[in-house]
Formats: C-alpha cells, structure tokens, sequence
C-alpha cells in the first residue's frame, strides 16, 4: 500500500520542481495494477482545472476505455478539494487514500465533508493520513518559498 504513495509523492515532488503545487494522484485497479499517474499541472497547462487527481481520472478513463472507474482506486498526496470530490463521486472510484490533510481546501474529511453530503450519489472508502508527514514536509517547503 506505501509503495502506491511513495510512487505518488515522488510525482508530486517533480511537480514541485516545475513551479507546481506539489500534488500528484495515481489510480490502481482491481488487482493493484497500476493504471494512470498524474501530477498537478494548473500553472504549466494554463488551467485551474488541471489537478492531479482529474488528470489521473481522465488517463484512466482514457487507458482502460471506461466511463466509470467502478473498482478501481484513487492514490493522491493531499486531501482531494471539492471540484475533484465531485469528480471521485461521478467517476464512481472504489477507494481514495490521501496523505495529508487539507484544512484549507480539503472536502472529504475537512471543509465541507463532500461524501457526507445528502447530495452525494457515490461515496468511496477513505483512507487518510498514509504518508502524510513527507506530503506535509514538501507542501511547507513549496510555499515557504513563494510566501
């Protein structure tokens, strides 16, 4: 299960390297095969839109010719926001683990808590905390040096 999120916070650590937000997501299957890796990539792509973790659904999506990820699971190395909740729920995604939380952003187990929400159709397994000290340790850094 670490192998999953160290493979991911490397990721996010060359998303770092680039200027980015150093977040990165992979998605595994069934079987624990490794499927898509993404990194952020808003500033690079021009694109608000271009977190890791819709990137990382979309290449799955693409990679297994699949609408719904139904089984399959998400890695990310912060706690997924709001938008890319939504994009969990509607990817119907199995499982998420996450490394550090996001007390500013975070909606899955701070902020708005997107899964608990009566609305939500589709409510993965949440598993957080997995790697968090080295995914904190590498947030502080980044923007220690932009603030």
């Amino acid at each position: 299960m670490k192998g999953y999120m160290d493979q991911v916070l490397a990721a996010a650590a060359a998303a770092a390297a680039v200027g980015e937000v150093p977040v990165a997501a992979a998605i595994t299957d069934a079987d624990g095969v490794l499927v898509a890796l993404a990194e952020n990539r808003m500033i690079r792509d021009g694109n608000a839109l271009h977190h890791a973790e819709i990137l990382a659904i979309e290449a799955a999506m693409a990679a297994t010719g699949r609408a719904r990820l139904d089984g399959y699971d998400l890695w990310v190395s912060l706690e997924p926001c709001t938008m890319c909740a939504g994009a969990i729920a509607q990817a119907r995604l199995r499982r998420v683990y996450f490394a550090a939380h996001d007390e500013k952003a975070g909606a899955v187990e701070s902020g708005v808590r997107f899964f608990n929400s009566a609305s939500c159709h589709h409510r993965p397994e949440i598993y957080g905390g997995i790697g968090a000290a080295k995914a904190r340790k590498m947030l502080k850094a980044f923007f220690t040096v932009r603030r």
